[in-house]
């Protein structure tokens, strides 16, 4: 539903508290990571996630942030690990950050949003001192047990003031897919402003708004992805606390993330590829509400499309179950309303997530030591952006009797 000019009242943007308009409405939305029992869906919590954009300083946001608590906590259930590439992925990251600082053992990194420590294990293995800052307690024990320093709470400019006095000033603070996550972001930067040395970097990763604006992927859109970034936006917010965006690195992860490099203001050599990048946001509209009205008419397609298949298919008799219990597909179940009378389950690796029902949609998750002996005609494939590593490691099992669905960019039998 698409929500320009239906005179709302107004919304105040979390970067520069211009008014802005919500330009699409997904209705109520549960958590995403929300995995529970038949017990526990009783009192599903829900939130109404409308997405809007600021023209003044062009940053794409939710306009409702749900409750905190109910998204990071004890038994959060995403586990950076689980997959092979992103290890290698976040081992690449780390390297080239060793490098850009020439990191050793007087250096001292810390991230934000450290997980199970999938990257910072990479310092801990090449002497660089580092630690975590991972909320989720249960996965912030994983990255304990591998040895690495974690201090279980939400980075703030507070926080960013402890450390830099029981520890040291950072060379480098790091985040992977986890600022998108987070509404108080003039807190995080004034802790990134207090924490970082003189010469230090601030790098983070995130989904990027235009690879998304492009490929229509609108299950980047969910309750923990608070801000969908984009040069454009980024610069400004650094701009206002006295930092820098000195380079950008397009990155293939989560079907199309960008790697931001931040500095003090004035420090580094801005390079070549920030104004690039931004002449060509420009370009494709990323400064325009226009273009996110047509964005909401292409979601609204691919629904569309989705929908008439998997009514097709359960007509004919045919068995569709999905791979990958992301958090992408509560966003894809809910918006377009599959339930398992068109899905019947979704096989996923992660234990904490198996033997639940999806949130929302309430489609039973089961162990994917299953999924080979479901025998299945169709399977939609949840988990698009790990779509290489997933289909090379199905293909004799899929062969040519099976059928992958996939969504983005548009609707496709395979």
């Amino acid at each position: 539903m698409t929500v320009f000019d239906q005179g709302i009242d107004m919304p105040k943007c979390l970067i520069c508290e211009s008014e802005y308009e919500p330009f699409v409405d997904f209705g109520d939305m549960p958590i995403a990571n929300a995995f529970a029992t038949k017990e526990e869906i009783e009192n599903e919590y829900t939130f109404p996630m409308k997405v809007g954009f600021c023209e003044s300083c062009h940053m794409v946001q939710l306009v409702e942030q749900p409750d905190r608590e109910k998204m990071f906590h004890e038994n959060y259930a995403f586990f950076s690990s689980t997959s092979n590439y992103m290890k290698e992925h976040f081992k690449r990251f780390a390297d080239s950050v060793s490098e850009l600082q020439d990191l050793g053992e007087n250096s001292f990194v810390v991230e934000v949003g450290s997980n199970d420590g999938i990257m910072l294990q990479n310092f801990v293995a090449g002497g660089v001192p580092c630690l975590g800052v991972e909320p989720s307690e249960n996965v912030a024990k994983i990255a304990m047990d591998k040895g690495i320093e974690v201090v279980s709470e939400f980075f703030d400019r507070p926080l960013a003031e402890k450390i830099s006095k029981t520890h040291q000033k950072a060379d480098a603070i790091l985040s992977a897919n986890v600022m998108c996550h987070i509404p108080y972001m003039h807190s995080i930067y004034d802790g990134v402003k207090t924490l970082l040395k003189d010469d230090g970097v601030f790098i983070f990763e995130d989904p990027y708004l235009g690879e998304i604006i492009k490929k229509t992927s609108f299950d980047q859109i969910y309750d923990e992805h608070v801000f969908l970034f984009s040069a454009l936006s980024v610069s400004y917010l650094a701009n206002l606390h006295g930092l820098e965006l000195i380079d950008v690195e397009p990155q293939i992860t989560h079907g199309g993330s960008m790697r931001y490099t931040i500095a003090h203001k004035g420090v580094k050599t801005a390079s070549k590829n920030v104004a690039t990048l931004i002449e060509q946001e420009i370009e494709l509209g990323l400064d325009n509400k226009q273009s996110y009205l047509g964005f909401t008419e292409s979601v609204n397609k691919i629904r569309d499309d989705l929908i008439e298949l998997l009514t097709k298919l359960k007509n004919d008799g045919k068995k569709v179950v999905a791979y990958g219990a992301t958090s992408k597909s509560t966003t894809v179940t809910n918006y377009f309303g599959i339930t398992p009378d068109l899905v019947e389950c979704i096989y996923d690796t992660t234990p904490i997530k198996q033997n639940k029902l999806s949130p929302g949609a309430h489609i039973p998750v089961l162990p994917y030591d299953q999924f080979r002996e479901s025998n299945p005609d169709y399977v939609l494939l949840f988990a698009w952006n790990h779509a290489t590593e997933i289909m090379k490691k199905e293909r004799d099992y899929m062969g040519s009797d099976r059928h992958w669905i996939t969504y983005i960019p548009k609707v496709k039998v395979n």
